[in-house]
């Protein structure tokens, strides 16, 4: 299986990349400099900005590229383009394990200085298996202001080895400098046909099932997956799809703010509740403290601890606000498929299926121009939980905004 196969409904990118792997292979084995010289070298450059729409497979088109750039398979002597899938290059690096492939996500609000920093000493160093030096980051769109000027540098003056893949929703949510000085790359989101064929043929998704959730999901890869593997997740959709048949009066609407809150807060405790406890106690013992909870920590590594416990707030804050924005993408889907209908469109463009007889019911008692409001309601309290704006004050306010339409 090729690098490639993964990356769904792009064969512009991948025809890109592929031509940057092998003409960055040429570098390699002719020792040229990363700038090359003629045709087949001028397609590589040493930092590239993905984006695309969540769930058009950024992260996955990176990954397969870093692959590639690792890629020792013999057939490349053959005329073979790089990024078979089977070398150990390959292997390693689409698994994460690979020396000289670096992939920074973070479960935080965002990326600071003190990561950065890190991140461009690392990339200043040879590549260990003498091929490239590659900077995976996975949410570029996170670092701070200081933490992106941090970057800056390192891009404008890479050293000859190292490649920057930088992964964004948007050109606008990296700095103009640093865009300037990048290749870019735009995914679109992945067609309902193609997301429901990778998840019958790589997961072994009923098709039934693979082609409602790719549906429900309008492409997303991810979140189809998930929807497709995980019953609890599709549970949590189908509460989430009843709001709109709930908030009839305040009462209802209060109740159903407060339910989507306290699911979102039992999402980032079930994290916790898996991380928190192993992080901590691998933390008191590389300090030199004694088993079990309750032992004494050593003198001076109060400050540490502090550290780790301000680390794991910021993370479950993250994971609420992840799990509050998922569902109200859900809920804008909703509506969108109620304005189908007011419209004139017919049943089968609706894509949340499971829930038509709702979708029907909303859409014969109230106007278009209520389900436009209603969507521009969802996008608004999106924006206040990015504001952070306390989150069960943002959803209240928008349970009484689609009542009163």
């Amino acid at each position: 299986m090729a690098v490639w196969d993964d990356v769904i409904g792009q064969p512009r990118i991948v025809a890109d990349l592929t031509a940057a792997a092998t003409a960055a292979d040429r570098i390699v084995e002719e020792h040229l400099d990363a700038e090359g010289t003629g045709p087949n070298v001028s397609g590589m450059t040493h930092a590239w900005l993905f984006t695309g729409p969540p769930g058009s497979g950024r992260s996955t088109a990176a990954r397969a590229f870093a692959a590639a750039l690792q890629c020792t398979s013999p057939d490349k002597k053959l005329g073979a383009a790089p990024g078979c899938g089977f070398c150990d290059g390959c292997h390693t690096a689409l698994i994460g394990t690979h020396a000289d492939v670096e992939t920074v996500r973070t479960d935080l609000l965002s990326i600071g200085v003190k990561e950065t920093r890190d991140l461009v000493r690392r990339s200043s160093l040879s590549p260990a298996g003498g091929r490239w030096q590659v900077i995976l980051m996975e949410d570029a769109d996170r670092l701070t202001e200081g933490a992106a000027n941090v970057l800056l540098k390192a891009v404008e003056e890479p050293a000859p080895r190292t490649v920057w893949l930088l992964c964004a929703p948007s050109v606008e949510d990296a700095l103009p400098t640093i865009r300037s000085r990048c290749r870019l790359l735009t995914l679109r989101t992945p067609s309902v046909d193609a997301v429901a064929d990778v998840l019958m043929r790589r997961d072994g998704i009923d098709p039934a099932l693979a082609a409602q959730v790719a549906r429900a999901t309008q492409g997303h890869i991810g979140r189809a997956k998930r929807l497709a593997t995980d019953e609890q997740a599709r549970a949590r959709r189908a509460s989430v799809l009843r709001v709109p048949l709930r908030v009839a009066d305040v009462g209802g609407c209060l109740r159903a703010a407060q339910e989507l809150v306290d699911a979102a807060a039992d999402d980032a405790k079930a994290v916790a509740e898996e991380v928190d406890a192993k992080e901590t106690e691998e933390l008191r013992a590389a300090l030199g403290a004694a088993a079990g909870a309750g032992s004494r920590m050593p003198r001076g590594t109060a400050g540490v601890m502090k550290e780790l416990a301000d680390r794991q707030k910021r993370r479950a804050t993250r994971t609420q606000r992840d799990t509050l924005d998922l569902a109200l993408t859900d809920l804008a889907g909703f509506y969108r498929d109620v304005l189908t209908l007011q419209l004139g469109g017919p049943p089968d463009r609706v894509a949340n299926t499971e829930a038509l007889d709702g979708i029907e019911q909303i859409a014969t008692a109230s106007r278009p121009e209520q389900s436009l409001r209603r969507i521009e309601a969802v996008l608004a309290c999106r924006e206040a939980l990015s504001a952070n704006v306390a989150p069960l004050l943002a959803v209240e306010a928008l349970t009484l905004a689609l009542r009163a339409g």
